[in-house]
């Protein structure tokens, strides 16, 4: 009875038939209460998303599967302590339970909790134990403490997967079923812990899209628990395998109650789920507003600015904004050509060309990994109820022997071509996270074409774009991330702040509103609903989307730094800084809320601490040129005027079409008396930006102070017939009617 219940239990997760499998499994834990089957019912409220009774079932446990899954509750919980000591090594076991993913949660642990280095210690400790654990290098790149891929994913790694892979098919010769129970349950469902991935894909069709990890790991009726190879399947693998016809719209609830759920990570806890990583993600710049006292300029913007450029918006011919003004960066709405369409016709897309979309989904479709047929009649056999089974012993032997030289042969090959993926796609992803985007761009372009043209990849390729500041290619990109995988939201949050850079209001609104009906429960989803209409203006509606974004997956760095965007845009800049300080506590590395913090500081006139904040940013992406460019001007403001050039020249060297850090270097020079250098200066930034007020205005102003009337009283001319913001216009007309008074007379005024 007990093995009948348990096989039907374990069929109905199978089959994703959670209520029936709670059920049963009920029944099962009454008539023979022990905590193995209380384990299963754990699994099973688990993958059904209740937390919370898995959490009570497994309270005192102490077998080392219960106490991961009841770890992997409080995880999803938050209840960080219980966590920890459910996965720290005690007085009955001295090793963390569950392997390779134990330390990969305990890794998710410590790193929530702010203990960084105990985080990338059990991250290393799970790629040692499962090198095939992809999420855990993930990790470490996040923290910016993975080494490169081709140290990680060695010769020691293939070893590693051949030993487990091996050991792994001689357990599998040693099933043949020695009680009725174990035939009766090995009948049904083949044993999930008892044969490979790779049989099961076989037996069932090529209709598994993924094997449930938690499962997985439990001992069938006695037997032995699945390695950590298998702990981590990767459920996006296979589903990439679709055809030319896009799926339907998947709501979250599906996916989480779906098998994909991971041993080491909860389906909906919010790094697995989403993975968010923030990696990445992320980008995105506040309205650097009123720094007239800051930079000695002129004028300034009170519009809202995201871009890291300061001319990142200018694809809208309407938007009259002051050049030094704005998130950082983008100022113009005329600097990048008066048009989307010459831009588009001056840059080369590198995103590799090749067959087309359908017969790439295609030929994915119908790929199978290939599977050990010596070893799949070693399981046929042992699944027979044929009662003469010891008579054939000496043929199985002969069979078996023959079934590890070919098996063997096949796990090497296959380990080698596997791992030689994940040194591409890992020291692509490496790179990525420390912001060296373009040669992240060079790695990915040298994998195979249907790897490059899947979702993932390109949702990367995206995001380089993006932390570039090439906004036109990763629309591109993104949309044919889009195109590939219509149903996952991988790196949709960006994508949103890219539409949003452009002012493709429409294609912002369609996105938002494709999200939502896929998944109104991802924060993805909400933000790309808040930058729809922050980009309106609609600042309080953004922010109450961001703030959902945020209640549905707390640990969404990206979402906390656009709260703090809408809070600094309504001008509330207390609880600026606490939405970016919380996006810190999340990930230290996520260098824009390092920004936006010292955005606001510069504009409370915190000279010192505004500094910091740009340093610590900047330690983070040495490549960007906005960063750069503010914190030159913060060093200006400190009278450290030495460094601040410098630092406007290393901003000028990496970017060199972004008129800011040139703008802000003229006015250093003119703080300095360089008046003559400041000319050069804003004679070559003409070039970049002729159609910008603020540079004009400021060419005027150096003319007056060298007694040129004339000149001044042109340029102040060419600034107004430039349609200047109300606020620049009031200006230029205050220094019209004092240009014939002294620089020290107006001074005492």
């Amino acid at each position: 009875m007990e093995a009948i219940l348990t096989d039907c239990v374990r069929n109905s997760l199978q089959q994703l038939m959670h209520r029936n499998a709670i059920f049963m499994c009920e029944r099962l834990c009454a008539e023979f209460p022990s905590e193995k089957n209380m384990q299963l019912l754990a699994s099973c409220y688990l993958q059904n998303n209740q937390a919370h009774c898995a959490y009570h079932i497994l309270k005192g446990t102490h077998m080392p599967q219960c106490r991961y899954l009841f770890a992997l509750s409080c995880f999803q919980m938050d209840l960080m302590n219980e966590a920890e000591a459910a996965l720290s090594p005690n007085e009955s076991s001295t090793e963390v339970p569950n392997g390779a993913a134990g330390h990969y949660l305990l890794g998710l642990v410590y790193r929530y909790t702010d203990r960084r280095q105990s985080a990338i210690n059990h991250f290393n400790q799970a790629l040692s134990l499962d090198p095939l654990l992809w999420a855990a290098y993930e990790e470490l790149c996040i923290l910016g403490a993975a080494e490169e891929a081709t140290s990680v994913f060695d010769e020691g790694a293939s070893l590693c997967i051949q030993k487990q892979y091996m050991h792994r098919g001689l357990a599998s010769q040693s099933l043949h079923a020695p009680t009725e129970e174990h035939d009766i349950a090995s009948t049904r469902i083949l044993g999930t812990e008892d044969v490979s991935p790779r049989k099961l894909k076989h037996v069932h069709g090529n209709n598994l899209r993924d094997i449930n990890g938690t499962t997985s790991n439990q001992p069938m009726n006695g037997g032995p628990t699945s390695l950590p190879f298998y702990n981590t399947p990767s459920p996006m693998a296979a589903q990439s395998q679709f055809s030319g016809v896009a799926p339907p719209p998947v709501c979250r609830n599906a996916q989480q109650n779906g098998p994909s759920m991971r041993t080491y990570g909860a389906d909906n806890s919010p790094r697995v789920a989403v993975n968010s990583a923030v990696a990445g993600p992320r980008r995105k710049f506040v309205d650097e507003g009123k720094l007239r006292k800051v930079s000695e300029r002129l004028f300034s913007d009170s519009g809202q600015r995201r871009s890291m450029r300061l001319a990142g918006e200018s694809v809208s011919t309407n938007s009259n904004v002051s050049l030094v003004s704005g998130n950082g960066t983008s100022h113009s709405s005329k600097y990048l050509g008066a048009s989307k369409s010459s831009s588009v016709a001056s840059r080369s897309l590198t995103i590799r060309k090749g067959q087309s979309w359908a017969s790439e989904n295609a030929d994915e479709g119908i790929h199978h990994d290939a599977y050990d047929d010596s070893r799949l009649n070693i399981t046929s056999s042992s699944l027979s109820p044929s009662a003469d089974n010891r008579s054939l012993e000496p043929e199985g032997a002969t069979r078996s022997s023959s079934a590890i030289v070919l098996s063997s042969s096949r796990v090497i090959d296959g380990a080698s071509d596997i791992l030689g993926l994940l040194r591409l796609f890992g020291e692509g992803f490496r790179l990525s996270c420390l912001c060296r985007c373009q040669d992240a761009l060079d790695i990915y372009v040298k994998l195979p074409q249907k790897h490059y043209s899947t979702g993932w990849v390109l949702s990367q390729v995206g995001k380089a774009y993006f932390e570039m500041v090439d906004y036109l290619e990763a629309d591109r990109a993104f949309s044919l991330a889009r195109i590939a995988s219509p149903y996952s939201l991988e790196g949709m949050d960006i994508y949103s702040t890219v539409l949003y850079h452009l002012k493709e209001d429409m294609k912002l609104s369609y996105l938002a509103q494709e999200l939502i009906s896929t998944d109104r429960l991802a924060p993805q989803s909400w933000c790309a609903m808040g930058n729809c209409y922050s980009l309106q203006k609609d600042h309080e509606t953004a922010l109450k989307n961001f703030q959902r974004a945020v209640q549905l997956n707390s640990r969404f760095a990206y979402a906390h730094t656009l709260c703090g965007h809408e809070y600094v845009a309504l001008e509330d800049f207390e609880n600026g800084i606490k939405s970016y300080q919380s996006a810190l506590r999340i990930d230290t590395r996520h260098y824009n809320a390092w920004y936006g913090l010292g955005m606001i500081y510069l504009r409370q006139e915190k000279f010192e601490f505004s500094e910091h904040h740009f340093r610590m940013a900047f330690l983070i992406n040495p490549l960007s040129s906005v960063i750069m460019s503010y914190l030159g001007t913060a060093l200006h403001a400190l009278k450290r005027n030495n460094e601040a050039l410098e630092m406007m020249e290393r901003a000028v060297l990496a970017d060199k079409k972004n008129p800011l850090p040139l703008y802000q270097k003229a006015n250093i020079l003119v703080s300095v008396g360089n008046l003559d250098g400041a000319l050069a200066v804003l004679e070559e930034l003409k070039e970049y930006a002729p159609c910008e007020s603020s540079v004009y205005a400021l060419m005027g102003s150096i003319y007056k102070r060298q007694n040129m009337y004339d000149k001044a009283m042109l340029h102040f001319g060419l600034a107004l017939d430039l349609k200047p913001s109300a606020t620049d216009v009031a200006a230029i007309k205050a220094a019209i009617e004092k240009l014939h008074v002294p620089d020290e007379i107006e001074d005492s005024l």
